[in-house]
């Protein structure tokens, strides 16, 4: 469990880390690559929240990711309230909508509850898709930011190494907020819960609502994804909600590892280098990720994240192993 000074020092390395990356890279494309990379992070890291210390998979978490977006559009649209206000209540809005789910569907085991979250988010893809009026419907919806945002000028943020920045910041946030939040009382509940719910239940603990909140939580960060997604691109469609999006977020938390908090950012990082650089080289390079994917399931179960940990360990081991024997 890491102490709350090494999270601060962490996560102070990972700012000053992307301020480099942003200064460093002059490719405007690349940057853009980055900044996708990066909001897929915020996505997969909700989605491996949920796995980690919940143990169970979403496959309709892209319902809070696409929904996000449309809430925004919406509110812009009707000029119901201001932008800032648009993406503060989107997020609280489907977080609040998250808990009053779980409550229902977080008591179903297993793959049952996976089923479940991807008929729940295949409704609202369907909705969307066929609600011409509302949605635009299969056209999607141009979002019409305004000028200003959070007292700065909107095509300044949206150049593409601020955006990249914020996505940036944004990130390194959600990380450190959940490790200061997982290594209290709600950890330790939701882990014991995880790894035997009868015997939680045993020695006291409600179970339900810690799980109903963890999911809650993860939605919450998901939601945070889809409005940056939406800031980024100024478009939202149905494409956004399809279980699909889900899969490739499932994906990216496999490969980078959902046991380590920052295994599924990771992931994302990884997935979408390999979609540039193999997109290059091969037309159906999911075929070659596909292959990745299943040699660090077979070979690293833990994902990259797992073995990185496991490397430095044993390097860890081997230097205090030298020093006794120096001794």
């Amino acid at each position: 469990m890491l102490s709350i000074s090494r999270i601060g020092a962490y996560s102070v390395v990972a700012l000053i880390a992307g301020a480099a990356l942003t200064l460093g890279i002059g490719s405007a494309t690349f940057l853009s690559l980055l900044t996708q990379a990066t909001v897929y992070a915020i996505f997969a890291l909700g989605l491996g929240l949920l796995l980690r210390q919940n143990g169970m998979a979403s496959f309709g978490h892209a319902l809070f990711f696409g929904t996000a977006g449309y809430i925004v559009a919406i509110l812009l649209q009707l000029k119901a309230v201001p932008a800032e206000a648009a993406m503060v209540l989107a997020v609280l809005g489907l977080t609040l909508f998250a808990f009053v789910l779980g409550l229902v569907i977080v008591r179903v085991p297993g793959i049952a509850f996976g089923m479940l979250t991807l008929a729940v988010g295949q409704m609202f893809y369907l909705s969307a898709s066929s609600s011409r009026g509302l949605t635009g419907g299969a056209d999607g919806m141009n979002i019409d930011w305004p000028n200003t945002l959070f007292g700065f000028s909107t095509s300044t943020m949206l150049r593409p190494a601020n955006m990249f920045l914020i996505c940036w910041v944004v990130l390194i946030v959600c990380v450190a907020g959940l490790a200061l939040v997982l290594r209290g009382r709600f950890g330790a509940i939701t882990e014991a819960v995880r790894d035997n719910e009868e015997r939680a239940r045993f020695i006291g603990i409600r179970t339900l609502l810690p799980r109903a909140a963890l999911f809650a939580l993860s939605a919450g960060i998901t939601s945070v994804a889809g409005v940056l997604s939406a800031l980024n691109t100024g478009f939202v469609s149905p494409e956004s909600l399809h279980w699909s999006v889900s899969g490739v977020a499932l994906m990216m938390v496999v490969v980078g590892g959902y046991k380590a908090l920052w295994g599924p950012a990771l992931g994302a990082v990884v997935y979408f280098l390999a979609k540039d650089i193999l997109g290059d080289y091969a037309n159906h390079w999911m075929a070659i990720f596909g292959i990745a994917l299943i040699t660090v399931i077979v070979f690293s179960p833990t994902g990259i994240a797992g073995a990185l940990e496991r490397l430095v360990k044993g390097k860890k081991a081997a230097t205090a192993v030298k020093v006794v024997a120096g001794h």
